[in-house]
Order: C-alpha cells, then structure tokens, then sequence
C-alpha cells in the first residue's frame, strides 16, 4: 500500500538473507506508523507520537519497518498567505452591521478614527507575530510561542501548562465557534432570497450552515493546493464587493453627497469607557490579523512571506474598513446606519438599484471563504497541539499522500457542528472573547521575555521592542474593560472554564495517564484515514 506502513510478519521463523525476502513476502500489512530517526536507549522513542514501536533490532524478526518522513509541505506562497489574512479577516461584519464602531463613539469623525486605529494596533500585533513567527517556524501561533517562552522562566513540570490552557480554550470555545458563527450567516444569507421578507428558519439555516462546514472541511482535508485556491478566489470576491461599494459611494459624494460626512465629530460621546467599547468592536472585526501564524510550517520561505503577507494584508484590509464605512455614510445617516440590520443591503438598494441582489452573493462568498480560513487554521492549532502531546496523538497525524492533517480538521469541523445545533452560539463568543486578547497578552509577553532569555537567538525579522510593550497595556486593558464596564457571572464562569481545563492536564498530560484501547483505536483510525505520524521539519 504506502511506504509508511509497518508490516507485521504471519511467520517468525526466518533466518537472515534469503529467510529476510521470505519473511517481507509473507508480511501481512497491519497500521501506517513509522520509527523515529532518534530514540532513546531503551530503544523507545522520546516522542509521545511513537510509543510502543519497537526498535529494529528488538523485533525478533517479527516487524519489517520502512523508514520514511510525513510532514506538511510548503505550499502556501505570499499572495495565498495575504489572501488567509484578508480573507478570514474580512468576514460578513462589514456588510452587515458594521455599527458598533459608530454606536460607541457616537459621531461619524470619531468612528473613522478608531477603525484607522483598529487596524493600527492589528498591525503592531502582527509585526510582533512576525518576529516570534521568523524566529519560532512552528505552526500553532499562540500556542507555539507562549509554550517557548514559558519553558524559558518556568521549572519544566510547570511551564506546559500556559500554552495547554490556550489550546484548551481556543480549540473546544474559540475557533470551532468562530467557524460556526460564520457559516451560521453563510446560512442565511444563502436561505433569505428564498423567502420574501420573511426570515428563513432557524433549522433550514443550520442545515445549509452544516452543509457548508462540511464541503470546507472536505476541501481542506483533500488538498491544501484547493483550499488556497478556495481561498484566493472569494477574498478576491469579497475585495470586488467592497471595491464596488467604495467605487459606489465617492461617485456619489461626486454628486455632492457630503451631507452626512461633513457632520465631523458632532456628537462625539464624552465617555471613555463608551469609547473603549468601539474600540473592543472595532478590534473584533479585524480578528484573523494573527492566523498566517497558524500555518507556518507551510509556508514557503517563511522568513520573508509571514512579514510580507503581513504588512501588505492588514493595511489593506484598514484601507477597506475605512473607505467602505465612507461609502455608507455617503447616503446614510448615522441613524440610518445603526438602525440598519443589514447595511450593505440598503445601500445597495439606493445606489445599485436592480443589481442590489449582487450584495447577498457577495456575503455570501465573503462568508464562505472566511469559514475556509478558519477550518484552515483551526485544524493546525489541533495539529500543533496533539503533536506535543497535549490532545490525543491520533489528531497530529498527517493523510500519506494528500499531505493534510485529516484528523485535527475533521475534530475541529465535528466540534463546530455540535456547537452550532443547540442553540445561541453568538452568546458563547460573547462571554469568551475576551480571552482572546487575554492570550494575545500573553504572546506579546511572550516576545519580551523571549528577547532577554533567548538573546542571541536568530531573528530574521525584529520589531522595535515598544511596539510588544503598547500592544501588551493594551490588551491588558481590553480584557479588563469590559468586565468592569459590565460585570456578570458569565465572565466568571467562562474564566472557570479556562481553569477546568487543569483537570485534563493533571491526568493526561502530566501523569500521562493512558484511556485504555487508546492504542487500538489509534490504530483503527490510521487504517480508516491513512495517516501517518509527522515530525517538525524546521525552516532553511
């Protein structure tokens, strides 16, 4: 079958050479596995992925290994790795409500600047991911770095636990919920045509949202050469529908309408903590600035695309963001624009006339391909994390000839689906997205530390050390205003969450506590999926 399979003999009653070929001839295939190209004394492999493969020459003639390397391979070029970042970026926030930014400030002139300073702050947190990324080519982003840095200054029982507890947040609440939420309105911006003024049903929206899930994740799982270019074709969708929206609203202030944007900063709100809040929403609508990160021992020539990717991406999507919300206010007033469960859509219906209905296919491609980057990425935080030994093995495995992690993506497409089926996911996000910029605290942490325990460490691209040191205040603060400003039992409960997941390391990762016939079913899934154990092959 492949060459990673490990070949058990029916016969173990072989001498050496003429016996050997007789003995390969009558091997029975058995399970994809391979031995590791370095193992300790006891002829046992140090890395959790190859426990019970015997060595070589303790088979007693009854295992033939064929030794061979899986991994993933670099397939993602610069314009497909900005293409990630814009496309998962660019959700359908910026169609459909993009008026928490306007709601918290108050007045059209200060609205424009915190999305101009969204994307700033996104773009100081990217910088620093790009030096932790050249400098720490592992995928996983957060979770590779914030592992690094707590192996520098904790005792080694102690330092897993930070990145484990990132892991266990981010793949069961975060990203299957974030993948949900935006198939959720793929879903109804697919089944809403059908249904004239009226709101299609709730169990027609999941279906088509799981139906959705379910076609990104076999794309992802089949070939990451089609889930790039899945990916390139609807961000250059999604940049068509805002280009023709912008393009849109300047030939209307062509026409002198300027009415609602020469209102300036009347109105402006004189509360901080209103204006944090537009902030928080604003900086919601740029979230997916860090998942490259998540892919980086994919991407070729990392050292000089992860930066690249970066710094044309997320000034381009600030861009966007900007001029877009200049093409609303174009023809809407700030009360027209908060009242507006669908912003794009009635802009369309003044400016475009008949070709209105182009908006809900553009959303509708804009969410896809945002579902697409987050199955992408998804998967490779499972991926990432099973391989050092914190999920099960069997999810850090790698299909033998598609190159894809097949298990982590269909975990993370399955995790999803529960999500979506019982009800209010949208509240889920709620309670947990402040965590997100808990953990980017900690990688921006993670950078400062690692520059004075790591020193004299290669870093093919280095940030100005006050740009990690701002964006650190800053989510420190962010994490702790909406709290403040609005204090409830469900942050709490979402903090207890995070604890709770100690009652997983404890056992299984610290004691290394084994769920009996693991080893078997391990092995069936190998069969059933063909994969095969993959190792880390570092940057050139």
């Amino acid at each position: 079958m492949s060459a990673f399979l490990t070949e058990v003999c029916i016969s173990s009653q072989m001498g050496t050479d003429q016996s050997s070929k007789n003995m390969k001839d009558s091997c029975t295939p058995c399970h994809y596995n391979k031995v590791p190209q370095h193992k300790m004394s006891n002829g046992k492999s140090s890395d959790a992925r190859y426990r019970g493969v015997p060595k070589d020459s303790d088979c007693n003639g009854s295992v033939v290994v064929e030794e061979s390397t899986v991994s993933l391979k670099k397939r993602v070029g610069l314009v497909s790795g900005t293409a990630l970042i814009v496309g998962t970026m660019i959700g359908s926030g910026i169609f459909i409500s993009p008026k928490g930014v306007l709601h918290g400030t108050g007045s059209v002139g200060l609205s424009l600047m915190v999305w101009g300073g969204c994307g700033l702050i996104s773009l100081c947190g990217a910088l620093t991911y790009a030096e932790l990324g050249t400098m720490i080519t592992k995928s996983g982003s957060e979770y590779a770095y914030i592992l690094e840095a707590s192996h520098s200054i904790m005792p080694k029982w102690l330092a897993p636990i930070p990145g484990f507890l990132f892991a266990w947040v981010s793949i069961l609440i975060l990203k299957p919920a974030l993948f949900g939420v935006v198939a959720l309105s793929f879903g109804i911006y697919v089944a809403e045509p059908f249904f004239d003024g009226c709101s299609p049903p709730g169990y027609l929206v999941k279906l088509i949202s799981i139906l959705c899930m379910m076609v990104v994740s076999f794309i992802n799982c089949y070939s990451v050469e089609w889930a790039t270019k899945v990916q390139n074709f609807f961000t250059f969708a999604k940049l068509l529908a805002l280009v023709m929206i912008i393009v849109g609203g300047f030939y209307k202030m062509s026409k002198g309408n300027t009415e609602f944007l020469s209102e300036g900063f009347e109105d402006t709100v004189k509360s901080p903590s209103l204006i944090t809040l537009a902030f928080y929403d604003g900086l919601w609508a740029y979230d997916g600035w860090n998942n490259l990160n998540y892919i980086t021992e994919e991407l070729i020539n990392p050292n000089v695309n992860l930066p690249r990717s970066i710094i044309i991406g997320i000034p381009l999507v600030t861009i966007c963001y900007l001029l877009t919300n200049v093409a609303y206010l174009s023809i809407m007033s700030k009360e027209e624009l908060l009242a507006s469960d669908a912003v794009a859509a009635t802009w369309g219906g003044r400016v475009l006339g008949p070709a209105a209905v182009l908006i809900p296919i553009f959303v509708a491609c804009s969410t896809f391909g945002a579902a697409n980057g987050s199955c992408f990425t998804g998967g490779r935080l499972v991926y990432s994390a099973a391989r050092e030994g914190h999920l099960p093995e069997i999810l850090s495995y790698v299909h033998i000839r598609q190159y894809t992690p097949l298990p982590s993506l269909v975990f993370t497409t399955i995790i999803a689906i529960v999500m979506i089926i019982p009800g209010d996911i949208f509240s889920l996000i709620d309670f947990f997205s402040f965590t997100a910029w808990l953990f980017y605290g900690a990688t921006m942490a993670s950078l400062i530390i690692l520059r004075f325990t790591q020193k004299e460490r290669t870093r093919p691209y280095k940030v100005p050390i006050f740009i990690p040191i701002i964006t650190l205040c800053i989510s420190v603060y962010l994490v702790i205003a909406p709290i403040v400003q609005n204090p409830r039992i469900e942050f709490f409960y979402a903090f207890m969450f995070i604890i709770g997941g100690l009652v997983f390391y404890v056992p299984f990762v610290h004691f290394k506590l084994k769920i009996p016939c693991l080893d078997r079913v391990t092995t069936w899934l190998q069969m059933v999926m063909e994969v095969a154990p993959s190792k880390y092959a570092p940057a050139e």
